[in-house]
């Protein structure tokens, strides 16, 4: 089932995003910089403010009261210009239940709910660009941040209805 996060699921939130996280980025095992990070961003304090904040909106994968994946969507938030729509900041996705359509589900909810107009980015080494290549996003660019004293580049995608 795909619903709208709650204040009672943020302890779970942060501890997905934890373990997601760490499987896409901590290739090279756990660093301190990496442990630092996650244990300071996601936390349950971080996704109350977000669900506080009325640019913020987040759903929901659940199944048998266990969350499998979630989507963030950043309101506010645009490419270049308004016209690319909003942000999907994070699609994420228990790697236990890749495969399985979740993904595609919590996209199809936010079409609905939100409109079919974001965008969204995602780094360049991810398995999740065969994803969004699948789907028929549109790649328009290159975004890139350092983190830890490494330049990270991410590929940045156009839904298909932009």
């Amino acid at each position: 089932m795909i619903r709208e996060a709650t204040k009672d699921d943020c302890i779970q939130l942060a501890v997905l995003s934890i373990k997601v996280w760490l499987d896409t980025y901590a290739t090279d095992g756990i660093k301190d910089e990496y442990a630092q990070f996650v244990l300071s961003t996601f936390t349950q304090s971080h996704f109350v403010e977000l669900l506080n904040s009325p640019k913020f909106r987040l759903l929901v994968s659940e199944e048998n009261q266990a969350l499998q994946g979630y989507v963030l969507l950043n309101l506010e938030s645009y490419y270049e210009t308004p016209q690319s729509g909003f942000e999907i900041e994070k699609l994420y996705v228990d790697s236990t239940f890749r495969g399985r359509g979740l993904g595609r589900k919590l996209l199809t909810e936010v079409e609905r709910q939100f409109g079919k107009k974001y965008w969204l980015y995602t780094w360049v080494e991810n398995e999740s660009n065969g994803f969004y290549a699948h789907l028929g996003f549109k790649q328009v660019g290159l975004y890139s941040f350092e983190f830890a004293g490494t330049k990270i580049d991410n590929n940045v995608y156009l839904s298909v209805h932009t």
